[in-house]
């Protein structure tokens, strides 16, 4: 995820549900024309479109523009590096929660063969 000192230079995202390109901008301090570029390069970056081909991004999209300019800008990586990056971390993060979703399930059906045993 973002780096909390890296967070801290950026403006705070306000609390709405959508942000037009130009908002997005400003908040992420990249231009619209990078972001339409991501949108093409990083598959996880998918702005809603609306009447007009118009992008509306939402606050996970926004979240994650920070994390992609962090990994090109402050880290250095490439664009190719950013995107394994990106769907290695999604990838751990899949797998942790499949694990988690493994455990509780086991537990409610150990929890039901024992009340089947009573």
């Amino acid at each position: 995820m973002l780096e909390p000192s890296n967070n801290n230079e950026l403006p705070a995202i306000p609390g709405k549900r959508y942000f037009t390109i130009g908002e997005v901008s400003d908040l992420c301090e990249v231009k619209p024309h990078v972001l339409r570029y991501w949108e093409q390069e990083f598959p996880q970056l998918k702005p809603v479109k609306r009447r007009g081909n118009r992008r509306y991004y939402q606050r996970q999209d926004v979240i994650m523009i920070r994390q992609i300019r962090n990994l090109l800008y402050e880290q250095g990586f490439t664009i190719g590096g950013a995107r394994q990056k990106l769907a290695g971390s999604e990838a751990k993060d899949d797998s942790i929660q499949s694990q988690q979703i493994i455990r509780q399930v086991r537990t409610e059906l150990e929890e039901l063969l024992h009340i089947l045993k009573t």
